[in-house]
């Protein structure tokens, strides 16, 4: 509504009438001359409008349900600038006699939805309204908008490369928001492959980056958590030893899973990403010490759990840290990277049933799904972003070709250039290409056309799999949190 402050100056007398005067302005004969009241033409005509136009203003209820509704109409030049020069008393007085509603308490709707829920403007708050108080402050409302009202579930992941941490709240059913969320570097299995033991700085680190995730899980109620380790644990001589110092110094129990729960987890997390009509997915997850790979047939009739169309998977005891120690990652050339691409092939050639999918890999509805820093970093430079955007990247198709011109890209590339694009940058710049080599690999042994790209894995599937068991989306408060969200 206009500001009705910015027509005084255009009233008559300047806007600064008595209190008397005003409350007879409307019935006060017509002036010659001009003026908004010396024409009377135009008078009548202005007169038939304010019948039309200012009937709510006339019908006190009226005008203060609308004005509660910040919808009143702007008044007639006449009146309007008139009234705002009005002592603070007699606005007091004239809101005192208007029969309103006003007192009436409304219930709020809990369903409205987000941005229009919030404290309304003050012009549109009837001054009989606020009376001699000032406007209530705005940041509880602020406060109130960010609550939520179903329980709160959280993951972690500690991985050889990677410490990862999601804090959600369920929506619709297979459906989750996140409320917090955390990411960092650590190189936990940083020289495990020759030494077999974690390194004292790499522990430091991963124990500097759990105590920020434990200060984050503090600061939330949570209702049921997983904290997991995966293959640095798995394979070190001192992982146990290590989580046991991890308990001490920051209070979190973590568990080491095995590489079968691993990749059923990876597959849980993306299962909202293959579409109805797919028919089969090799789904991958190269990561830091390992590399998951689900065979997933979805001819038979349709489960919502991803998980359970799995016929065969393995682990891969190589991932893109341990194969950039072991062959470079920095400086890689054309021949170097053919020669980590033959080494995971034949790690490929000991999985017994990876021809278990048949015919299927053939069809139209196959294609490939990797979860995964390297196919979120292909897909980055493929759409040439200038920085990381995982809206634009979880989900999106590559077509084969486009995979491989990107691969080609990015071998010609130096390591300075490689550090210097926004989607790789240096803690991954001596990483990406031993990624690439693995899925080069798995891309000869399942040929497809088309791969999709997954910004989720085991977070997104230990937060599938927790509200899933715990009944999250069978209550009634989800529905609450989704006309929220």
């Amino acid at each position: 509504m206009k500001d009705p402050e910015s027509g005084v100056s255009n009233a008559p007398n300047g806007g600064a009438s008595g209190g008397d005067n005003v409350l007879k302005s409307n019935t006060r004969p017509a002036k010659n001359g001009p003026g908004p009241h010396g024409d009377p033409a135009s008078h009548t005509q202005e007169s038939q409008s304010d019948t039309q136009e200012g009937r709510f203003d006339k019908n006190p209820k009226k005008r203060a349900r609308r004005r509660r509704r910040g919808k009143s109409k702007q008044a007639p030049v006449s009146t309007v600038p008139m009234l705002v020069a009005l002592p603070h008393a007699a606005v007091q007085a004239d809101g005192a006699n208007a029969p309103s509603r006003t007192s009436k308490k409304r219930r709020p709707n809990r369903f409205r939805r987000r941005g229009r829920a919030g404290i309304k403007p003050p012009e549109a708050v009837p001054a009989a309204a606020k009376g001699p108080a000032t406007q209530a402050p705005q940041e509880p409302m602020r406060q109130e908008s960010r609550q939520f009202n179903g329980p709160l579930y959280a993951a972690l992941d500690l991985g050889t490369n990677n410490c990862r941490l999601l804090v959600a709240s369920p929506t619709r059913p297979g459906q989750f928001r996140v409320v917090d969320a955390f990411s960092r570097i650590v190189r936990l299995g940083e020289g495990l492959g020759a030494s077999g033991r974690l390194s004292e700085n790499a522990m430091n680190r991963a124990v500097e980056a759990l105590k920020i995730c434990r200060d984050k899980l503090e600061n939330h109620d949570v209702r049921k958590a997983r904290l997991i380790a995966t293959e640095a644990c798995r394979q070190a001589e001192n992982g146990a030893e290590f989580l046991v110092r991890v308990k001490n110094e920051t209070g979190l129990d973590l568990e080491i899973i095995n590489r079968q729960t691993e990749a059923r987890l990876a597959v849980s997390g993306c299962g909202t990403l293959v579409e109805r009509e797919t028919d089969a997915v090799v789904l991958f997850d190269i990561g830091g010490g390992s590399s998951e790979i689900a065979l997933i047939d979805l001819t038979e009739r349709r489960s919502p759990r991803l998980a359970e169309h799995i016929i065969a998977w393995t682990s891969l005891p190589v991932g893109v840290v341990t194969l950039a120690e072991r062959f470079g990652g920095r400086d890689v050339t054309t021949d170097n990277f053919a020669v980590m691409v033959n080494h995971v092939a034949e790690l490929l050639n000991d999985f017994s049933e990876r021809h278990k999918l048949g015919d299927l890999v053939k069809s139209q509805n196959f294609h490939l799904l990797g979860t995964s820093g390297t196919v979120t970093t292909l897909a980055g430079i493929h759409l040439g972003l200038e920085r990381y955007d995982r809206r634009r990247i979880d989900g999106i198709w590559m077509q084969n070709n486009d995979v491989t011109e990107m691969t080609s890209k990015l071998l010609s590339w130096s390591f300075d250039e490689r550090v210097a694009n926004p989607c790789i940058g240096a803690d991954r710049a001596d990483l990406v290409l031993a990624g690439c080599a693995i899925l080069d690999a798995i891309r000869n042994v399942w040929p497809s056309q088309k791969l999709r790209v997954a910004d989720r894995g085991l977070r997104e599937g230990i937060l599938t799999e927790l509200m899933s068991r715990d009944g999250a989306w069978r209550n009634r408060w989800h529905r609450a949190g989704s006309a929220h969200g």
